[in-house]
């Protein structure tokens, strides 16, 4: 490979490692939703081929920068290096086993002197997509009136008070003559096939407030930045990188025209 910038090789190496996965998966061929222990063994083995490739790929072009990496062990010399890959080689896990598109690769870099992301990419390789801040984008789409208002939430740890939120939220814009259709509620795998959703136009907004680690975040928190959505803390502040540990407490991501609205339902709700 020859000499990239980060950001192109940020989406090369994760363009690679979701083509690895998906030859992979296709050698365990049809896997019966009931034989746990195949899947779990595919899972297992993407985790790390996945994982090995990102490192050796980084080793070889930027021997001096720092890996966090969800399959990797940690190393809190990372704290103090200038440059750290944050990279979650297979995040959708349980969905790239049950044969599902919902998961992705996330390759980012935090700049320590600057407290910022860069080379951000989600690749999704079973949905034919790769999203990088090397895309060429122009401000999201207007808020659709053809059908309701979508939130992307986790489907096994949705916040609590998201349900209540929603109501609040569907008053408020109809209040306001938009949205008039409603507000509702879907559930996607990886964060990454989540903020695709709202990249594609078929959803508005993503949140999560039960926690997450940062190789979980920080790709998709870039991308959607990029794109033009409002990424934050669900209080309004900016999510941080390089902590030891490596958590985030909550995450949304909304189009720019409802990220203040959501977040004040979101907070409305939690005082009830």
């Amino acid at each position: 490979m020859q000499m990239l910038q980060d950001a192109e090789l940020s989406r090369a190496i994760a363009a690679e490692a979701g083509q690895v996965l998906l030859s992979l998966r296709s050698t365990f061929g049809d896997l019966d939703p009931a034989d746990k222990d195949r899947a779990n063994e595919l899972r297992k083995s993407g985790d790390r081929t996945a994982h090995e490739l990102i490192a050796a790929f980084l080793a070889e072009h930027r021997p001096h920068d720092a890996l966090l990496s969800e399959e990797g062990a940690d190393d809190d010399r990372r704290l103090s290096a200038d440059r750290v890959w944050i990279v979650d080689p297979l995040d959708g896990t349980w969905e790239y086993g049950q044969g599902r598109a919902d998961f992705a690769v996330h390759v980012a870099l935090w700049l320590s002197a600057t407290s910022s992301l860069a080379a951000c990419t989600v690749d999704l390789p079973a949905q034919g997509m790769s999203r990088s801040v090397l895309d060429e984008v122009s401000a999201p789409a207007a808020l659709p009136t053809n059908r309701p208002i979508r939130i992307v939430a986790s489907r096994t740890r949705p916040p609590a008070t998201l349900p209540m939120a929603v109501e609040l939220l569907a008053e408020k814009l109809a209040k306001a003559g938009i949205g008039e259709q409603g507000v509702e509620i879907v559930d996607v795998g990886s964060v990454g096939a989540k903020v695709n959703e709202l990249l594609c136009g078929r959803a508005e907004a993503y949140v999560h407030d039960t926690g997450f680690y940062e190789w979980d975040v920080a790709a998709p928190y870039g991308v959607a930045a990029h794109y033009g959505y409002l990424a934050s803390h669900v209080d309004g502040k900016p999510v941080t990188f390089n902590h030891m540990p490596p958590k985030v407490s909550d995450l949304i991501v909304a189009h720019p025209q409802l990220a203040q609205l959501l977040r004040e339902c979101l907070a409305e709700a939690a005082r009830q």
